[in-house]
């Protein structure tokens, strides 16, 4: 194995970064609903996306990246990572959600690069706008093939872990398809299978 790509909500953080940003302006429950069916494949995530960041316009910018610098990180993230890349594995983040968190986290949880969105923001309060990496059901896919194709790395080399339908995309390019504490949508494509709050276990179940 050459390249590892983590997910960050749900899979290396502990939670939705934008169910957090959510509950700070009261709205945890119907930002949270939407955001568990598009996890679930049940709606466009591009468009899920634009409707739960437009709910957040008027939020603090210093609230978010507050809320981003104290996110609870999944168990066995940092020992995972810094396993893998002990034997020589390039770990790479993928996030649907915002940079603000993934860029943060990158040097406490160890991995190599993040590549996520970014929340507009204008005179201190998100505008609700956003753009960035992944904004597509489709974009960790395209990216992973991208980065393969840089480094010289093929699928079979190659493995991914997520938890959610905007995941799938990336499942396609990846000889071993971790689905972590995950929906049944990406479970049915994975060929490893972690249901506890761990993510020591890929590395067992990887021996």
């Amino acid at each position: 194995m050459k390249l590892c790509v983590f997910d960050f909500d749900s899979t290396l953080m502990d939670g939705e970064t934008i169910d957090f940003f959510a509950e700070a302006l009261g709205i945890g429950p119907q930002v949270a609903a939407i955001t568990e069916r598009a996890m679930a494949g049940e709606l466009d995530f591009f468009e899920s996306l634009q409707e739960r960041v437009g709910l957040l316009k008027g939020l603090d910018f210093k609230t978010v990246e507050e809320i981003s610098h104290s996110l609870p990180y999944m168990p066995g993230a940092v020992e995972t990572i810094a396993e893998l890349k002990k034997t020589g594995v390039s770990v790479v983040c993928f996030s649907g959600g915002f940079r603000t968190a993934t860029s943060y986290a990158k040097d406490i949880l160890g991995y190599d690069a993040d590549f996520s969105n970014a929340l507009h923001h204008k005179d201190g309060k998100l505008t609700g706008l956003v753009g960035g990496d992944m904004m597509f059901n489709w974009s960790k896919g395209d990216m992973l093939v991208r980065l393969q194709d840089i480094l010289g790395v093929t699928p079979e080399e190659t493995m991914v872990v997520g938890d959610g339908a905007n995941d799938l995309s990336m499942f396609k390019y990846a000889g071993t398809r971790v689905a972590f504490c995950a929906r049944e949508v990406l479970k049915k494509e994975a060929n490893i299978i972690v249901d506890n709050k761990d993510l020591t276990e890929i590395l067992t179940r990887m021996m």
